[in-house]
Order: C-alpha cells, then sequence, then structure tokens
C-alpha cells in the first residue's frame, strides 16, 4: 500500500510532546517501514520582545567559529581567544585578583576598558548594561576614575601578573581567572612563550542568531536571540500506510486526539499540500528558478485580483491578492493550505492573473 500524509489534532501546547511520544511508539514497535515520518513545522523568527542582545567582546587574535547570520544553540562554540604567554624571562613579583570592567560610548564609536585591582575595591554595581558618567570613581578608594560617559558592555574577573625581568624591567599581564594557569604564583621563575592563561572558549548563552561587528580594535559577536513558532499550532503531520490497525496505533498515543477526518475516516493531503509541508519543514526545496537581470517591474495587480502561483514553494495553488509591496516587486496572497486561509509572500515573477 502506498504512504500518504495524514493531519493530527494534538492537545495545544503539547505538539511537541505527542510527537516524541509517537516516534517513541513507532520505534518500539518496529514500524519505521509502516510510519516513516512525523513532522511538526515550525519557522524561526527574531524575538522583538528581548530587551537586549547577547554581546561577547572578544580580541583581534580571537579566532572565530560562526559566521554572520547562521543560528546557534545555548553552550554553541563561538569564538576561541588565544593562550597568553610569558613575552620575556623573569621572576613573578605579584599575583593578585582585578576586576575588568569595559565600558562603551552612548555612540558605540569608543571603548575603554579599565583593570581594577581587588585591593583598590571596586565600587559595587558595576554590572553590563549600567550606566556610568565621566568623573565618577570605579573604585572604593577613588584612585580609579571614569573617563568616559557611557555603559558598561563587558565585566569580568582577572588576575594581575607582574613579571621582572633581570634587568629589572616589568611586564604586567592580566589574564582571565577561569583559564589562569594555577601553578603561577609569586616567585616563580617563568621563560619566554610559557603559558600564563590556557584559550579562552566563548559559548553562547542562549539560542540566537549570528551578527559579527569589526572594530579597530575588537570585535563583536552579538547573539540575537530568536524563538521557534509552530506553523499550524494544534497539529502534526504523520506519512504512513493506513488501515484500522494502525489509525488506531496512532490515535492512542498521549498527545494526540484524532486525525482530521470526515464521515469518521481520515482524510489525506493531496500531492500538492504535501510539496508545501515538505517545503515548510526544510526536507525538500523548491524548484529554483533562473534569476534574471534585475528590471524595474510595472505593477498590474490589484488588491482582490485572483493569481495563480506558478513557481516556489506554493507553485499550483490559487488564491487573492490581499496586499501589495511595489518596493519589493511582491504580493502578499492568501491560499488555502491544509484547509485554512494561510496568507503567503510571493514575488511577482512567481504568479500570473487567473
Amino acid at each position: 500500500m502506498k504512504k500518504r500524509w495524514y493531519i493530527l489534532q494534538t492537545l495545544a501546547g503539547y505538539e511537541a510532546t505527542a510527537k516524541e511520544n509517537l516516534e517513541a511508539k513507532i520505534k518500539a514497535q518496529g514500524l519505521e517501514h509502516v510510519i516513516s515520518r512525523v513532522l511538526l513545522p515550525e519557522e524561526v523568527v527574531i524575538d522583538a520582545s528581548s530587551k537586549s542582545s547577547e554581546r561577547h567582546i572578544v580580541s583581534l587574535n580571537a579566532k572565530i567559529l560562526v559566521s554572520n547570520g547562521i543560528l546557534v544553540k545555548k553552550g554553541d562554540l563561538l569564538a576561541e581567544e588565544p593562550a597568553i604567554r610569558v613575552r620575556r624571562d623573569g621572576i613573578v613579583t605579584d599575583v593578585r585578583n582585578a576586576k575588568k570592567v569595559v565600558i562603551e560610548t552612548e555612540d558605540k564609536k569608543f571603548t575603554k576598558t579599565y583593570v581594577i585591582p581587588q585591593k583598590n575595591k571596586p565600587i559595587t554595581g558595576l554590572k553590563i548594561g549600567g550606566h556610568v558618567k565621566q568623573g565618577m570613581p570605579l573604585s572604593s578608594d577613588e584612585e580609579i576614575i571614569c573617563e568616559i560617559d557611557g555603559i558598561i558592555i563587558q565585566t569580568e574577573n582577572m588576575k594581575r601578573i607582574v613579571v621582572r625581568n633581570s634587568i629589572s624591567e616589568i611586564d604586567v599581564y592580566v589574564v582571565p581567572n577561569e583559564t589562569f594557569v594555577s601553578t603561577i604564583k609569586k616567585g616563580t621563575q617563568v621563560k619566554t612563550g610559557q603559558i600564563l592563561a590556557e584559550p579562552k572558549k566563548v559559548t553562547a548563552k542562549s539560542s540566537g542568531r549570528i551578527e559579527i561587528i569589526d572594530f579597530p580594535t575588537k570585535k563583536e559577536i552579538k547573539v540575537q536571540k530568536v524563538k521557534v513558532r509552530k506553523l499550524f499550532p494544534g497539529y502534526l503531520f504523520v506519512e504512513m500506510i493506513m488501515n484500522d490497525e494502525f489509525w488506531h496505533f496512532v490515535r492512542t498515543v498521549p498527545g494526540i486526539i484524532d486525525f482530521v477526518s470526515s464521515g469518521g475516516r481520515p482524510i489525506p493531503i493531496n500531492d500538492k499540500e504535501a510539496k508545501v509541508l515538505l517545503r515548510l519543514a526544510g526536507i525538500e526545496e523548491a524548484p529554483q528558478v533562473e534569476k534574471e537581470k534585475e528590471i524595474k517591474i510595472e505593477f498590474d495587480f490589484e488588491v482582490g485580483d485572483s493569481v495563480k502561483i506558478v513557481s516556489g514553494p506554493f507553485e499550483g495553488f490559487v488564491g487573492s491578492v490581499k496586499e501589495i509591496n511595489p518596493e519589493h516587486n511582491e504580493l502578499k496572497v492568501s491560499v488555502t493550505i491544509f484547509g485554512r486561509e494561510t496568507p503567503v509572500t510571493v514575488h511577482t515573477s512567481e504568479v500570473e492573473k487567473v
């Protein structure tokens, strides 16, 4: 028997759980050859409700492991700072805790980095997003003063290491606490090239889309938070061979209410709708139309016109024009997919009047 695509109604908000339950039951019963795919079409959208993007400031020497526009998940590796090494032979004369604070001007054109030794007691409230003013003390003893108006964009606990060489010249290193080599102590003899801090890994704290910005003295990696939205809330799609046994098998899975049916029998979706489903799920690509040289298009469409989509993911569907965007040569067309009126955006080259 031929497999067909069917629509399952689920408990609202439990679509993903119902999908997991069904896939687990299929695997446990060894019915992959009968019920081959279960889809929950989703789209990723920028989360406009997020107050701010996650920001990571890295050095120009950092190895960037992501690229603009890609999506990352929480915990993914974004970049790696190189190890910090001894520049000249010498003896470690001081190792102290310190706090690094990076302040950015409101116009984002200039940043200033302060390293505040713990002995100076950094003031409380030095947190990312905090506003500071020129002349404001950054340490309780008022020895370290802010020189610009701006916003704190980075804070980090550091080690401040002082190395004195054979001719009494001093090298100062500021290294992250998390990668500091703990065997480095006051009185330690160090050699040129010796590692003071291991490479530092920069990971995403949340899921989102990457934006990389280059500055003269640093690089910034932004993680623009995104959210996943279900395209058809309350529904799953299953590709299977249908008979009474398998019908009962699927509809008794926890979280699944029933098949979308007519006269008590499940209704398969047609081949055209199945193609749209696979394209929305990212399983099948829409046919690529060769792009011609961009030319100005004289619009021959009006709101309310009936049109047929002749290429792209929704090829073959007929609908009515709801909105017109002359600047981008696009139309918003209302078509019926899986029995629902659904607005889709298409290029004028992808439609023709009916």
